[in-house]
């Protein structure tokens, strides 16, 4: 079993506020991740794919078939967008990267298993800064 990982960086705002809350509790669990503003990040996102070496191309996947998708299905629809306001699959969700990542999963896990069907999703990790990170193995 092989682990291939592809690394992509967008640039994307948020903003972490739940409206049943006042802003006084926004603020005190949020603080200035609920700023009305907005605030942005410069996010990493690394797919891991794990499989077998097919041995007609001698890959696990075609990282250049992986590239594509993950720019078409994800990157060209969070770069330089508002997570809360402009993307579509995020609507009605908190704008966290742990309900990011998970909206993530949902998009490429299909599409992986149609590019390459001995190849599975592994595991996607998104980094909002690069001390903050969150891990999904798709449980």
């Amino acid at each position: 079993m092989l682990l291939i990982h592809r690394k992509e960086h967008f640039n994307a705002a948020h903003k972490l506020y739940n409206p049943q809350w006042s802003e006084e509790k926004n603020k005190e669990v949020f603080g200035p991740c609920a700023n009305e503003n907005w605030h942005g990040h410069n996010f990493e996102l690394i797919t891991s794919v794990k499989g077998e070496v097919n041995p007609e191309t001698g890959f696990v996947i075609d990282l250049k078939r992986l590239k594509e998708i993950i720019q078409s299905e994800i990157i060209e629809k969070v770069d330089h967008k508002n997570i809360n306001l402009d993307v579509p699959f995020m609507q009605g969700e908190m704008g966290s990267c742990e309900n990011l990542v998970i909206e993530f999963w949902k998009i490429l896990e299909p599409k992986i298993k149609t590019l390459e069907p001995n190849a599975k999703l592994h595991r996607l990790r998104l980094y909002e800064t690069p001390r903050n990170f969150v891990d999904y193995y798709g449980e």
